[in-house]
């Protein structure tokens, strides 16, 4: 099975965000990048499926020299081979499912995965446009699944119970969180992954479809607490000041 798993970089949730002079991007100095947490699912996803069909697993994302680190902890979690669109633009959900579905014209992949969603613009959009440009089928938000011969049956949970979906392959699905338990990757294979070649595509810019007039943080709101002066409220304040408020 020839399986495709797309994934994205996003600031660590535990990152201070703040909005840079231009207002249209976030400044990235000092921000530390990992892996969109979802997508973790989508790379177990699919290594579990090579190791039941056979095959090979592709992981691919779209993105900048700094990219290649999500790049790296795929290939240490144990997929083939690691791709990247390099691109410095700034580019909409559109133009990345663009350059997404001309790459898997090129390798003509039975399964491309998604983690349902990155938690930075939470657009959840990427897995059905990729799907319509590719005239595949396309399954979002599968929480569990089985594949039969080219059959595939899928389950989701909606308001209230679940949904069972059914499609044949090739198509595209997005993984919720559950689907399965990611591996950790072991330290070996880590340095292992600092070594392998990670290849490089051209992007395709085409027109922007949606663009982004300006971006801001959430308005602040005061919030007190009452404390006492033991020592375990000392400590208690310390740890808000640290986690919290992030001023220490």
């Amino acid at each position: 099975m020839n399986i495709l798993v797309c994934i994205s970089q996003v600031p660590d949730t535990t990152t201070k965000i703040q909005v840079s002079g231009d207002g249209q991007t976030i400044d990235k100095s000092g921000v530390k990048f990992i892996l969109n947490p979802y997508d973790e699912f989508a790379i177990e996803e699919g290594l579990k499926l090579r190791e039941q069909f056979g095959g090979a697993v592709t992981a691919l994302t779209v993105g900048s020299e700094t990219s290649k680190e999500i790049l790296r902890t795929a290939l240490a979690m144990g997929v083939d081979k690691a791709c990247i669109v390099k691109t410095d633009a700034q580019l909409d959900s559109y133009n990345v499912a663009e350059n997404i579905a001309g790459f898997a014209k090129n390798i003509s992949p039975d399964l491309i995965i998604f983690g349902r969603q990155s938690i930075d613009f939470d657009s959840s959009s990427m897995a059905p446009m990729v799907a319509e440009m590719l005239d595949m089928p396309s399954i979002s938000v599968v929480s569990s699944w089985k594949i039969e011969g080219n059959g595939i049956q899928a389950e989701r949970d909606i308001e209230g119970g679940k949904e069972i979906l059914s499609t044949t392959l090739p198509c595209v699905i997005s993984a919720q969180k559950g689907l399965n338990d990611p591996r950790y990757p072991k330290l070996p294979d880590i340095m292992k992954a600092k070594s392998k070649p990670i290849e490089e595509i051209e992007p395709c810019h085409g027109n922007h479809l949606v663009s982004l007039s300006s971006m801001a943080l959430p308005s602040s709101k005061r919030v007190g607490m009452i404390v006492g002066d033991s020592d375990a409220d000392i400590t208690s304040i310390v740890t808000a000041l640290h986690e919290q408020a992030k001023v220490i």
